[in-house]
């Protein structure tokens, strides 16, 4: 199971691009502008809580909208041979290129030095309607094509280690770029939940008594209940839960049936070569989510996970406390 993840602390970062470029993040406080009439729009912000950042290098119209609130700081640097840089140090967030030409290389990074963070794999998921680019893994000056401009249109999940580089955007040249747009949501992950969560060849290991126990106090949901339904999808199953008891979920992943009813349901995704089943009997559900969607990851039943707290709890090995009452 996941070992805890680095905290990614907002950072600050500085950039000028062709086109426009916006950014989204997790959770800052001030954000600073710096506007300059000659050449590139050029901004360094410290950015704000979840807003989204828009630059546009026509100067008559150059403006940041800070719309919400953001999480990552933002930086653009200018470059020779017309490739900008981009610094994003936060966590998860959201890029857009408005009417690309020339190319970025767009760092995604940890804003905390640490052995953890050179663990970290990068997850990106493409807009259905990104357009206008092919992006590539840039390491050392060496591209590896990642994704074409057809590919992005499918909205898949990609990941890769943070090892690997940095993500190098390439405009396509085209006629009329003002309908083009490059857009992705990107989140920062441990090395197993990127390689596995979103990898259709992962195997379906179970936790070991480790995993199990620390999967309930680092995991996104915690929750108790059974298996109503499984949906087989072409890549992925989505299993149908109902809740008995709620311990812990990081975003609505679980919906209430009301006040009076203490029941929840969702939906948990898992690889479709798992071979989940409905059927009787209570589990303990715990996992991440990611883009939104929650991911299965220790499931084990419910008994079997009592057994094994207990066990823990007279040993005195337990890494952290639930009320199992």
């Amino acid at each position: 199971m996941l070992a805890p993840e680095s905290e990614v602390l907002p950072g600050q970062v500085s950039s000028s691009l062709f086109g426009g470029l916006k950014a989204r993040g997790g959770s800052v406080r001030d954000l600073h502008l710096h506007l300059h009439a000659a050449g590139p729009a050029t901004v360094a912000a410290v950015v704000c809580p979840e807003a989204p950042v828009s630059l546009h290098s026509s100067i008559s119209a150059s403006k940041l909208f800070p719309k919400a609130a953001c999480q990552c700081g933002l930086t653009h640097e200018g470059h020779t041979r017309d490739v900008e840089q981009v610094y994003l140090r936060c966590s998860q967030g959201s890029l857009e290129w408005l009417y690309p030409t020339g190319a970025i290389i767009v760092n995604l990074r940890p804003n905390t030095v640490s052995p953890a963070a050179a663990r970290l794999s990068v997850c990106i998921k493409p807009s259905t309607d990104s357009s206008g680019t092919n992006i590539y893994l840039d390491r050392n000056g060496k591209l590896r094509l990642l994704l074409r401009e057809q590919d992005q249109a499918q909205g898949k999940v990609h990941c890769f280690s943070i090892q690997e580089g940095a993500l190098f955007i390439e405009a396509i040249p085209h006629m009329d770029i003002s309908r083009r747009i490059t857009a992705f949501q990107y989140e920062l992950v441990s090395d197993r939940l990127g390689t596995e969560a979103h990898s259709l060849g992962a195997p379906c290991q179970p936790c070991n008594n480790a995993e199990m126990l620390l999967a309930v106090c680092t995991n996104d949901f915690v929750a108790r209940g059974s298996i109503k339904k499984v949906d087989r999808e072409e890549e992925r199953s989505s299993v149908t839960v109902e809740i008995s008891r709620l311990y812990r979920q990081k975003t609505q992943v679980f919906v209430s049936g009301g006040v009076r009813v203490r029941r929840w349901t969702g939906r948990i995704k898992m690889p479709r070569q798992c071979g989940v089943r409905s059927g009787e009997g209570e589990f303990l559900f715990t996992g991440t989510v990611r883009f939104g969607e929650a991911w299965m990851g220790c499931a084990p039943r419910y008994k079997d996970f009592l057994r094994l707290y207990h066990e823990a709890q007279q040993q005195g090995n337990n890494p952290c406390h639930m009320d199992v009452d």
